[in-house]
């Protein structure tokens, strides 16, 4: 019984004891959670509050001067060509017996760049100079034919004067003396035109040399030996030239600027050229002409550019930027860089002009000061800075410091363009 009743007082739960302690595991996990919260709430509002920005277009500012140098007032691409170039043929249809000339090759004015087969030439030259020989040779038969006639006549003259001949012999022999004066006028007219002949076959013949029209370098050699040439096109496997020969001190550049900025483009305005291929060389130039002419389907122009320098860098069909520059006036007095911009990036704010610069994502309002008007774009002489990305049409809930986000496609082209 005794053991039973201790069993039983193990059984009993003693109430008054303390608690056991308890574990802080879910404490931890607790935190943690919630800290996971925290960052999820933090990434979402600044995504979302990023986003929430106002939405704009953008265009970038374009510096327009360098101190008192002339500054850019527009920029426009082309190419180089040449006033003097020419594919030369052969001036009859022949085939090809020799060709000198080779790409790159410098030739000068009147220089043989190709020889035709002068074998029908050859004879036609033979021919003519046969005939001319036989109609001279005709003359001198003619001419003493005529000698022996006079004398004749002369004698005759004396002897019916002392009536010794009749007059009827005396008339035979005027007559026969008139005829052979005639006989010669012919057969000099006769050796005249058989002279015009060889001459004509002496210009057949010169016609199978190919000569160089001007100095100059040529760019594309178009036929070789056996092939036949025609300064016609006949189709099939004939040539129309032996090759193209450019005058590389009449290059120039040919630009096309768009008819809205025409107006910007004067003659004997200076220019900067930049080629392409080499983008460090700044080549000096002025306006030639400007073509009173219009391409409808593009809306442009065509300008004439003249480089003041000749180098054998340049060469036709290069491409080319061109910088139309404004020319810098001595009583002017020296002013600092200016920009170009976009009159729809200047709004009027509290009575002053002013731009919203974009840096990041927010945009900081700028006061400026606005010079000249240039077509759709404002010379900005304070305020902003040439590379500097401004708002275009900034909505008037837009304030300085306010978060914005460029839309889609919304960068415009730099001002200048």
């Amino acid at each position: 019984m005794n053991n039973s009743a201790d069993l039983l007082k193990e059984l009993r739960i003693d109430r008054s004891a303390p608690p056991p302690p308890t574990s802080r595991r879910g404490l931890w996990i607790a935190l943690a959670a919630v800290a996971v919260l925290v960052v999820i709430a933090l990434v979402a509002w600044a995504a979302f509050g990023r986003a929430r920005g106002v939405e704009v277009r953008t265009a970038t500012v374009t510096a327009i001067g360098n101190g008192g140098a002339s500054g850019s007032v527009l920029d426009a691409t082309g190419y180089i060509v040449a006033r003097r170039m020419a594919t030369v043929s052969a001036k009859i249809t022949g085939k090809v017996r020799e060709v000198f000339i080779e790409e790159g090759m410098k030739v000068d004015e009147g220089q043989v760049m190709a020889t035709l087969d002068p074998l029908d030439a050859d004879a036609e030259r033979t021919l003519a100079s046969a005939q001319h020989s036989a109609a001279r040779s005709q003359v001198e038969s003619v001419r003493a034919q005529l000698s022996e006639a006079e004398a004749n006549a002369r004698r005759l003259s004396t002897l019916v004067n002392q009536q010794l001949v009749s007059k009827a012999q005396y008339d035979e022999a005027v007559a026969a003396r008139d005829s052979l004066r005639a006989e010669l006028t012919t057969a000099e007219r006769n050796a005249k035109v058989a002279g015009d002949r060889l001459r004509i076959a002496d210009i057949g013949v010169d016609n199978t040399i190919v000569r160089a029209p001007f100095a100059g370098v040529v760019t594309a050699k178009a036929a070789q030996p056996g092939e036949i040439v025609s300064p016609l096109a006949t189709g099939g496997f004939t040539r129309t030239g032996i090759g193209t020969i450019v005058d590389m001190d009449s290059l120039e550049v040919e630009v096309e600027v768009g008819e809205a900025f025409i107006g910007r483009v004067q003659p004997k305005m200076p220019v900067e050229a930049t080629l392409n291929a080499y983008q460090d060389w700044k080549i000096p130039g002025e306006v030639i002409a400007i073509i009173p002419a219009a391409d409808r389907g593009k809306a442009t122009v065509k300008v004439r550019v003249a480089l003041k320098q000749k180098d054998p860098r340049i060469v036709p069909d290069m491409g080319v930027r061109v910088s139309f520059l404004e020319p810098k006036k001595d009583e002017a007095p020296a002013q600092k860089p200016g920009a170009l911009a976009p009159a729809a990036a200047i709004v009027a704010r509290e009575g002053k002009q002013v731009a919203f610069v974009v840096t990041e994502d927010k945009a900081s309002q700028r006061e400026v000061t606005v010079g000249r008007s240039l077509g759709e774009d404002r010379e900005i002489t304070q305020g902003l800075s040439g590379g500097e990305t401004v708002v275009l049409d900034p909505p008037a809930s837009l304030s300085d410091g306010d978060r914005v986000r460029v839309a889609q496609g919304g960068d415009a082209e730099p001002a200048s363009e």
